[in-house]
């Protein structure tokens, strides 16, 4: 079976969307998926919708490697940010292609929480963008069950799940509940693999999220019995690790991360 990779942005987040582009290309990624808002105060940031010159660069390099976008993230919505907030961002990713959006719901009011995903999924239909609810076990979309509630709620055509093995893991979510979710609202699946003790604090859980993952095979995460709970989807490789970037550096990094999710796919022993 062939298999289609994206590199996330996370796992190479030093890198511009350009250079990203390119090191896909060079590793064997059929796309890219571009981190175009901050998540924490202290990242880099890539606004494409606001850097026209970045954006041409991107679409150029695009153009001649043939790699795409597959989504863009993140369209986070806390009580204080209306879906309104992204309509520059979704035109960007209209513009390179993408196919979907990740958004997520830090709210404490479900009701407002879920009125606003669904709002978000109008504004996106237009341009040909799915979006997909992510839950990290550190928000207020805290699980799989939590989520699906909020997908079932809006019942809009692009709703979709966006299922993060690690946060899938951390989360504690019931592999039965996955199996039985509707399969149209996969469009791709965040692959990693991590340590198999759930750390007790939420620093540390975050920490591992955001800089102490494992390539495919490498942790100890029941990846085989999640992923037998989907269909076959494009994989966005999103495997930060902040030691082995260090001795790697960004290229060879992604490219033994496609190598190992490959080889992990394949039933072969790393």
């Amino acid at each position: 079976m062939t298999y289609e990779f994206s590199l996330a942005h996370l796992t190479v987040l030093q890198c511009s969307p350009p250079e990203m582009v390119a090191i896909a290309q060079k590793a064997g990624y059929r796309f890219v998926s571009l981190r175009m808002t901050a998540v924490t105060a202290n990242e880099k940031t890539y606004p494409l919708m606001e850097d026209r010159a970045m954006m041409r660069e991107t679409k150029a390099r695009m153009a001649d490697t043939g790699v795409g976008v597959l989504d863009i993230e993140l369209a986070r919505m806390d009580p204080q940010t209306e879906p309104e907030t992204y309509r520059a961002f979704l035109e960007a990713g209209a513009e390179l292609g993408a196919r979907a959006v990740i958004a997520q719901l830090p709210d404490p009011d479900r009701g407002r929480a879920t009125e606003r995903f669904g709002r978000l999924c109008d504004l996106a239909q237009p341009f040909g963008l799915t979006v997909d609810l992510e839950f990290p076990s550190w928000t207020d979309t805290p699980d799989l069950k939590v989520a699906a509630t909020v997908i079932e709620a809006v019942d809009k055509p692009n709703a979709g799940m966006l299922v993060d093995t690690l946060h899938f893991d951390r989360s504690r979510s019931s592999l039965e509940d996955l199996r039985n979710l509707p399969r149209e609202w996969f469009h791709f699946i965040h692959l990693c693999d991590a340590p198999r003790e759930i750390p007790t604090t939420t620093e540390e859980i975050i920490y591992t999220a955001r800089a102490g993952r494992s390539f495919p095979g490498e942790g100890g995460l029941n990846l085989r019995e999640i992923l037998a709970c989907m269909p076959t989807v494009p994989y966005s490789l999103e495997i930060p690790n902040e030691a082995l970037m260090k001795e790697l550096g960004p290229e060879e990094f992604a490219r033994r991360a496609i190598r190992a999710a490959e080889t992990y796919l394949k039933g072969k022993p790393n």
